[in-house]
Formats: structure tokens, C-alpha cells, sequence
């Protein structure tokens, strides 16, 4: 079997696969791999998912395999699925360090990584990314009405996906999300305050 024939061999390299086979999770992975395994193109419940995000992780490394994680983030629908093996979204002008964009000039291999904390899940996203300059493009990414600058854009081509399951992760809500449900369990309390009172004054 050839090296590289599985989707997930862009992670499971040989020497993890060794070290599955050492600890005992091998044959299971296996299976993964013979069976449905990692995808490699964006399906409509994933674009889905995934263009209902606010933030992302990017991970890219340098010609010395250092790696770095750089966070994104924006309004549901920054990011974009263009096709089935394309994602982009505006990059922002930020801190100016230029980290990721030096990364992807010299070593195109990133991964993004999605993490829905309301819903406790997320999905991990192999392939390689580059930097494009077309204010078109740029224009095009851009959320509309949002606050910021965008400096480029991110094409992320997709090589292959998996979506982990929900053990440890924390359940946090958003705070828009949150806010109102406060206020309207507030009022409710207040009405039926209101209403218990008018009948002790009624008794």
C-alpha cells in the first residue's frame, strides 16, 4: 500500500503510525482509513459550519518547522467556502508582524482549526494556503459593514478534513447570545413579582 494512500496520511506519518500500532490504536485507525475516513472536499453541512463562524486558528511553519498559530477572527460569513476545495476570508490588518504571510512565502502547508464552543465542536482543515493582493478579491472577502481593514486575502486550498468529537470541550455561549435571555428571564421575574404582589395586597 502506497505511503500516501489514505487522505489522513497527511497527518498519520509513518512514525505516528508506529506509534498507534505501539499503543494500541492502530487497527482502529485503520478501519477509519477503509472506511469513510478523513474527506477531502467541503460538503454542504460543513460549508455551513464552517461559514457560520466568528474565529478560526490558522497554524503555518517556518522553513525551520517552527510553528505558528495565528488567530482570525469576524462576523458569521467572514469565511468563505468558494468551492468544495477552497476556503478564503479578508485578512485584517492587525499587529503587522507579517508571521503567517513570511510562513506561507516560504512553506505553503497550514491548518486551520475551527472551534464552535457553543456546540461543542470542530474541525480541523489540512492543505496550503497563499497570500493574494487583488483588491477585487480582498474587496469581494470583505464582510460588509464591518469595522476593520482588510490588508490581503487567505486562499486556503483544502487537502483533507476531520471533525473531532465534543469530549473536552468547555461549553461557552456567546455573550450576544446570552445577554438577552438574561433580560428576558429578568422580566418575566419582574411580571410575576408584580403579580404576587398585586395578590397579597388583593388578600
Amino acid at each position: 500500500m502506497p505511503a500516501s494512500a489514505y487522505p489522513s496520511d497527511i497527518v498519520f506519518t509513518p512514525s505516528v503510525k508506529a506509534l498507534q500500532q505501539a499503543r494500541g490504536s492502530r487497527h482502529a485507525y485503520a478501519r477509519m482509513e477503509q472506511g469513510r475516513g478523513f474527506r477531502t472536499g467541503i460538503d454542504d453541512g460543513m460549508r455551513g459550519f464552517i461559514e457560520a463562524q466568528t474565529t478560526l486558528f490558522m497554524a503555518t511553519a517556518n522553513l525551520d518547522g517552527q510553528p505558528y498559530i495565528q488567530h482570525r477572527g469576524g462576523p458569521p460569513g467572514f469565511l468563505h467556502v468558494l468551492d468544495e476545495h477552497t476556503i478564503a476570508f479578508a485578512d485584517f490588518t492587525g499587529n503587522r508582524q507579517f508571521v503567517s504571510t513570511g510562513n506561507l512565502a516560504d512553506n505553503p502547508k497550514a491548518q486551520l482549526f475551527l472551534m464552535d464552543y457553543a456546540h461543542r465542536q470542530r474541525l480541523k482543515i489540512w492543505g496550503e494556503a497563499r497570500v493574494e493582493t487583488d483588491p477585487a478579491l480582498v474587496e469581494r472577502l470583505m464582510p460588509a459593514g464591518y469595522k476593520a481593514r482588510a490588508e490581503q486575502a487567505i486562499v486556503f486550498t483544502v487537502k483533507a478534513w476531520d471533525a473531532n468529537c465534543p469530549q473536552h470541550i468547555p461549553q461557552l455561549v456567546p455573550v450576544d447570545e446570552v445577554v438577552p435571555a438574561i433580560v428576558e428571564r429578568d422580566a418575566r421575574i419582574a411580571a410575576l413579582e408584580k403579580e404576587l404582589a398585586a395578590l397579597r395586597n388583593s388578600a
